[in-house]
């Protein structure tokens, strides 16, 4: 195997891994505070049950994103150089946005997690908000990358060499939006589809399970 098809093969991997658990980290947080927003509507138990359960499935997703999302920036750099060292300066603005993304998530997802009882019940249900907020965000961002190897833009080619480059162009090139939109309602479908079928599955087992029953609306 050549070193270029080693790459390729590697990197597919990586994305084939990895692009579960982002997904997921989109649509899961969203469920989240929309759990604990019909807990504070109807002060029913089982909706803070339902809400607690998925803050944790979240936490578990959140972690192995982020160490999958790590390897594949790295393996931009690793695999990738000549590629980087010519395009990084084109496309890491949507690279950065997404490292502040993430760590708000992370942040937020840390006081979500841990303000039970510490923070008053609108600040929490707000935090969860802002975590499935800062997902979206994070998606956005690197599907804007994505989407500028498509359809490259914000740059000029002179002597051989990049010139005039604009990030804000790059960001927005003619890919862009549809990208962003198709995977951004992707993850929301795959994720409610995922969380239905588990449920659905138990649902079958207890038929009056009222936990199940909630998640299912």
């Amino acid at each position: 195997m050549s070193d270029f098809l080693f790459a390729r093969s590697q990197m597919a991997m990586s994305l084939a891994f990895h692009i579960v658990f982002a997904a997921l980290g989109i649509g899961m947080p969203l469920l989240m505070a929309i759990a604990e927003w019909m807990y504070l509507r109807t002060n029913r138990p089982v909706y803070l049950d339902l809400c607690k359960r998925w803050a944790k499935g979240t936490a578990i997703l959140f972690a192995v994103g982020a160490v999958s999302g790590t390897v594949l920036s790295f393996e931009l750099g690793l695999l990738w150089p000549g590629f980087m060292e010519h395009a990084g300066a084109i496309i890491g603005m949507p690279f950065s946005l997404e490292g502040f993304a993430f760590f708000t998530e992370a942040i937020f997802l840390g006081v979500y997690l841990y303000g039970w009882k510490r923070v008053s019940p609108l600040i929490h249900w707000l935090s969860g908000v802002v975590v499935a907020i800062s997902g979206i965000l994070s998606g956005i961002f690197v599907v804007t990358a994505n989407a500028w190897m498509n359809a490259p833009a914000g740059f000029k080619i002179v002597d051989g060499k990049f010139a005039d480059i604009d990030p804000i162009a790059a960001m927005l090139n003619p890919a862009a939006f549809h990208e962003v939109v198709h995977m951004t309602l992707a993850a929301f479908v795959a994720t409610g589809f995922m969380v239905a079928a588990v449920h659905a599955f138990f649902l079958l087992h207890d038929r009056s399970n009222p936990f199940h029953r909630a998640a299912l609306g």
